[in-house]
């Protein structure tokens, strides 16, 4: 089946043939351009299209056999609905009358929406509370190497100071001695000066 045999299956329900071609191109197009920005196309028991990166890869060329470098690319992807592969398959009968779509689509049961809704909000506060926690993480971990530097930087001049103090009581110490030694060796002159005489 091909877009005009789409159209003229399409017609009798939207009452010509003008609506019918709007209506086909306008679906397409809404799908193809929501593709093609990287959203998600799901459509319940028929299928989803989506957006699929390829990475850059290595092929052979077919007529001669030479190694060719393929760039990275994204191509678009349909995968069909449980519905339409059971209708497919035969596993589902397909109705006489009214919509495949319909037919292929599971019938919700009671309270489904609800389960549902409340499952796509715990899922939402998992991932974000997820988030928060790895935000937190790499505000820990960045502010780990800022704290260090700048403890350390406080660090140096106390430790120049330190080494500072240190010298200085060693020259202190160093004179005091110096100063006894000289004071000894004055002292032992004065005494053999004493004994001479």
């Amino acid at each position: 089946m091909n877009k005009a045999q789409l159209v003229e299956a399409v017609q009798d329900r939207l009452g010509g043939r003008t609506a019918a071609a709007d209506a086909v191109d306008a679906v397409l197009d809404a799908i193809i351009r929501a593709v093609a920005g990287g959203d998600r196309v799901s459509i319940t028991g028929f299928g989803s299209f989506e957006k699929v990166e390829r990475a850059a890869r290595y092929a052979r060329n077919p007529q001669t056999g030479e190694r060719v470098r393929v760039k990275k690319t994204a191509i678009p992807r349909f995968r069909p609905g449980q519905g339409f592969k059971d209708l497919t398959a035969g596993t589902k009968k397909m109705p006489k009358s009214g919509s495949a779509a319909a037919k292929a689509s599971p019938t919700p049961r009671p309270g489904t929406a609800a389960k549902k809704t409340a499952a796509k909000k715990a899922t939402t506060a998992r991932a974000t509370a997820t988030r928060k926690a790895a935000t937190t993480r790499k505000t820990a971990a960045a502010a780990k190497p800022a704290a260090t530097r700048k403890t350390a930087a406080a660090a140096k001049p106390a430790a120049k100071k330190a080494t500072v103090a240190k010298k200085t009581a060693a020259k202190k110490t160093a004179v005091k001695a110096t100063a006894k030694k000289t004071a000894a060796k004055t002292t032992a002159k004065k005494a053999t000066k004493r004994a001479a005489k």
